[in-house]
């Protein structure tokens, strides 16, 4: 009994190229966040997937459609899975959040799990919506290959807890635009079987 879950992150956003915030803002993907989605459903072209989800975001759902296309299926939308929402920092890039709030910003780094941005989502609260997600479509998909695509926070939190961490080891992982980790998750243990490859992305990073 078990689920295998291959997790994306959205493919890439102007405001990606941009480091700035996005979170709950219903940003779409670039040109090249299409082609990178586009790379990601060859990769996963020969998958044996059930399943296909995404996020409510623009962003996931446009990715997770370039993934589905090849199986011929059609993406569900899982809301428990939405990015962390990023209040007052929506917009502004990394810097501009830093210099706006030089100590709130120095602890997000330093102690993420005991601060958040001014107005958003503390990320205990992300992690439990999170793992609720994960217990559904463990329920619903049993001995069962599926594929989720989410966000940075999101899928760090459902890595984290693959590898049985803690929050505070969230800045430990790095997710990049359309990475594909893949995770076993089953009743007495869990396994991380790949994490953030990127080599389907070689040709589009190639002609960039």
């Amino acid at each position: 009994m078990g689920l295998r879950l291959f997790l994306l992150r959205h493919a890439e956003t102007a405001w990606n190229r941009e480091r700035r915030y996005q979170g709950w803002t219903d940003t779409g993907l670039s040109d090249a966040g299409r082609t990178q989605a586009e790379a990601a459903g060859r990769a996963l072209a020969g998958a044996s997937l059930q399943a296909v989800y995404a996020s409510p975001l623009r962003r996931a759902q446009e990715t997770a459609a370039a993934i589905a296309a090849p199986h011929g299926l059609s993406v569900r939308v899982e809301e428990a899975f939405k990015e962390m929402g990023f209040g007052g920092w929506e917009g502004l890039t990394v810097e501009e959040a830093r210099a706006q709030e030089p100590a709130l910003y120095r602890t997000w780094l330093e102690t993420p799990h005991l601060a958040g941005p001014p107005g958003g989502e503390r990320l205990p609260d992300v992690k439990r919506r999170v793992l609720a997600g994960l217990e559904r479509l463990r329920e619903g998909h049993d001995e069962e290959s599926i594929c989720l695509v989410a966000h940075g926070i999101t899928a760090r939190i459902l890595i984290l807890e693959a590898l049985g961490l803690p929050l505070p080891r969230i800045w430990s992982l790095h997710v990049s635009s359309a990475g594909i980790s893949e995770l076993e998750f089953r009743p007495d243990w869990t396994a991380l079987h790949r994490m953030n490859t990127l080599v389907h992305l070689d040709a589009v990073l190639a002609g960039r």
